[in-house]
């Protein structure tokens, strides 16, 4: 048997890593494989692959993403019962958590106010608030979110934290379902999204949502761009509900050029960067789980192809 290596976009990169890792396997790129050849993979690792890649490969047993967000995934997962796997390296989760911290403090510091000072030549010392004086709300308390919560905390900011299930971390207000969405929320003076995109997610921030914040406060998402109900985001921004938007996700990546996110003066628009997987520790990871597998034929932890995560 052999692994197949997946993926939209070239990936010698993602190979080299890969290969390196697992010198005692036999790892090509799918559009490399012959019929006969793609029928002898039992194993897919994937980075966003198209479906069509995947549907060549007829004897595969499971599915290993080199990501965390597998929401692409889900439905051909769940219609060819396939198990599969995200990523989990204490890596992503590091990376993540300074993310947060640094544009919390962009927004605490008003890192915003000060670059648009500048543009203006205008010398406008700010009121300086401690972090002790700053709530922020993590939605989704997963590794990233729990990660992201011992960093601020060190930092000392006030944080609470949401999620589907119920969580109990040290220091964080934990709030658990739906019906408090709106009051884990109304307090925050940033409030954070790093939930998965499942469908009880998409469209979660809202303009009701919104409308439970508390007025002048400030969103990052770290999520998926569709969690946001785009049309209900401008109306915040434009209103003053919402002081300021950074936004590192969006439904369509690249982000196009003419799209108004780009110059409204409330957002800042990052290209997908606020926690980059590291192919080294990645491939590592993978390659254990692998081996394990090869070993007794025990599979690692893979999604609940019905939440989606």
């Amino acid at each position: 048997m052999s692994i197949a290596f997946a993926s939209r976009q070239p990936a010698p990169a993602w190979l080299d890593a890969l290969r390196a890792a697992l010198p005692e396997e036999s790892l090509r790129e799918v559009g490399e494989l012959s019929d006969s050849e793609a029928a002898t993979v039992d194993i897919a690792i994937v980075a966003d692959p198209d479906p069509a890649q995947l549907a060549r490969l007829t004897s595969i047993k499971w599915i290993h993403s080199v990501w965390a967000g597998v929401e692409r995934l889900v439905p051909l997962a769940r219609e060819r019962a396939l198990p599969l796997v995200r990523l989990h390296d204490p890596e992503l989760a590091r990376t993540m958590a300074e993310a947060v911290l640094a544009w919390t403090y962009y927004l605490q510091r008003d890192m915003r106010a000060y670059a648009a000072n500048q543009r203006a030549a205008v010398w406008q010392p700010r009121p300086y608030r401690v972090p002790s004086e700053t709530t922020v709300t993590l939605v989704g308390l997963g590794e990233l979110g729990s990660a992201a919560a011992a960093r601020l905390l060190d930092a000392g900011f006030r944080v609470r934290g949401w999620s589907r299930t119920q969580k109990h971390i040290p220091g964080v207000e934990c709030y658990v379902g739906l019906s408090v969405l709106g009051t884990s929320i109304a307090k925050a003076d940033i409030v954070v999204l790093l939930v998965p995109l499942t469908p009880e997610t998409k469209g979660l921030f809202n303009t009701s949502t919104f409308a439970a914040m508390k007025r002048g406060a400030s969103l990052i998402n770290f999520a998926r761009g569709a969690v946001i109900a785009r049309d209900a985001l401008f109306d915040a921004l434009n209103s003053g509900q919402l002081q300021h938007a950074v936004l590192d996700v969006f439904e369509q990546e690249p982000l196009p050029a003419d799209d108004p996110f780009w110059r409204h003066p409330a957002v800042t628009v990052l290209p997908h960067i606020s926690a980059p997987t590291n192919r080294r520790t990645a491939a590592k990871i993978v390659a254990e789980n692998i081996r394990r597998y090869r070993a007794d034929a025990g599979l690692p932890e893979f999604v609940d192809l019905e939440r989606g995560y």
